[in-house]
């Protein structure tokens, strides 16, 4: 099975690099025009997308004539009081500081911690595997966030990485090989390229 996961365009807060996780921005006119540079594939029938309004527009213009299932747990981290802030704003915020100081694990106030975000984004990334596999479909295409994929990826493929080392620019991300025989004891993303 191949899979293929691509972070959304990008939105204004992104242009900004504010913390957008739960804020539900569309694209900008950037990220519209840089979709569709990055390649428009309409023989995809069907497309896994978070529910986040910057997901599924990415989704419809760079795949048009799919059906799009969403799911809320594909998300992006609940940064709390972070959200919508930059890092430059957040200088002096000493609660900021020493969670980026602990390598942005711990929990942010008022939002999640890095291991609720990747148990239920990587929840739903097996329940989507596990419903393509029922069908027998060779193609599992998911449009999602950069946390979500860097949270699938250091869950799942091999060879491994740290979170931070799978980050993707917008309108990018990865494609990968799943073993159906042996993801039910051996859960793995193998022959991992950057798209």
């Amino acid at each position: 099975m191949e899979i293929v996961l691509l972070r959304h365009a990008q939105t204004a807060g992104n242009l900004e690099r504010r913390y957008i996780g739960v804020t539900d921005e569309p694209l900008c006119t950037e990220g519209k025009l840089a979709a569709v540079r990055s390649g428009v594939f309409p023989q995809v029938p069907l497309v896994y997308s978070s529910p986040m309004i910057r997901c599924v527009q990415t989704a419809t213009i760079k795949f048009p004539t799919a059906r799009i299932i969403t799911s809320n747990h594909l998300r992006e981290m609940d940064f709390g009081e972070f959200e919508g802030k930059t890092a430059d704003e957040m200088i002096h915020d000493e609660v900021y500081q020493a969670w980026v100081d602990g390598g942005c694990v711990g929990r942010c106030p008022g939002g999640e911690n890095r291991q609720q975000f990747v148990s239920r984004c990587c929840v739903a990334f097996s329940e989507i595997i596990g419903e393509n596999m029922r069908f027998g479909r060779r193609l599992v295409v998911i449009v999602a966030h950069g946390g979500t994929i860097m949270g699938i990826m250091e869950r799942f493929a091999r060879p491994g990485r740290q979170y931070f080392g799978w980050q993707v620019k917008n309108c990018g991300g990865f494609r990968a090989q799943l073993d159906e025989e042996i993801w039910s004891y051996s859960p793995q993303l193998v022959d991992v390229s950057r798209i």
